[in-house]
């Protein structure tokens, strides 16, 4: 019998995973997308493990990558699975819509807050607990984004739970009103999740659509794209970000939970 969370979740991550409790990095690296497993195995020359559960990873050097699915129950799932093992920082490498007429496919986006609007965090704190990321590790990132000679935009970032909206002109015009940088539909659950869990937690987008505009909607041709054009350096800066952690031994948790 499993009356407690830690019980749950000690048993479940190895079932959603496929993978030991110590096997797992202390470092995660969290994405939506298999191919990102896939370059990260091929980078290391290391197994993905998995393969025939929900969620699949690789691990080197203290860094496992998980990719957990999509959408805000899934990112809530997997930060509480997480929490079994207690990893020193979790960042999220998600790829998300850009709101705004400056945003270019391609560009990178570090929030630093997103709204809760998809409802799913709403199970773990009161709607006026606003969802953000660990500063110290979306500090260590931008010095990342930087040595590797690039730019980003910050802002925040709008979370829903709806998968279909690029139609409804009533929702886009919330959106501006909002003045959102970016939409996606897992950063803040993670963040109030990792909150919830006292696990430091942070994200680095990818803007891979432009979807205000009828053009700027995501395709599978542009999708290709994007993935045959930003997404190893994507994941680049993410494994560097946490390797340089790892290195100098800083800790990122600074918030009182």
């Amino acid at each position: 019998m499993m009356k407690t969370k830690k019980e749950i979740v000690t048993d479940w991550l190895p079932r959603y995973t496929g993978m030991e409790l110590d096997q797992f990095g202390k470092y995660i690296l969290l994405t939506n997308f298999i191919n990102y497993v896939e370059l990260f195995s091929s980078k290391f020359s290391v197994e993905i493990v998995g393969k025939e559960k929900p969620m699949q990873t690789a691990t080197f050097d203290d860094i496992t990558i998980l990719n957990f699915g999509m959408g805000s129950p899934m990112a809530a799932t997997v930060m509480d699975l997480l929490s079994s093992i207690k990893p020193r920082a979790v960042l999220f490498l998600g790829k998300c819509g850009g709101l705004k007429k400056k945003t270019q496919i391609g560009d990178l986006i570090l929030p630093i807050a997103a709204i809760r609007g998809e409802g799913t965090s709403s199970d773990y704190f009161p709607p006026e607990v606003p969802a953000l990321p660990s500063f110290s590790l979306q500090r260590a990132v931008s010095s990342m984004i930087k040595k590797h000679q690039m730019d980003y935009w910050t802002g925040t970032i709008y979370t829903t739970n709806r998968r279909i909206w690029e139609h409804d002109t009533s929702f886009k015009k919330y959106l501006r009103k909002i003045r959102v940088m970016g939409i996606d539909m897992e950063s803040a659950t993670i963040f109030i999740t990792g909150f919830k869990n006292e696990i430091p937690t942070g994200a680095l987008l990818l803007v891979s659509d432009n979807p205000m505009v009828p053009h700027g909607v995501k395709t599978s041709k542009s999708d290709h794209s994007v993935t045959t054009s930003f997404v190893g350096k994507h994941l680049q800066i993410g494994i560097d970000s946490l390797q340089e952690l790892i290195n100098s031994g800083d800790s990122v948790k600074h918030l009182r939970y």
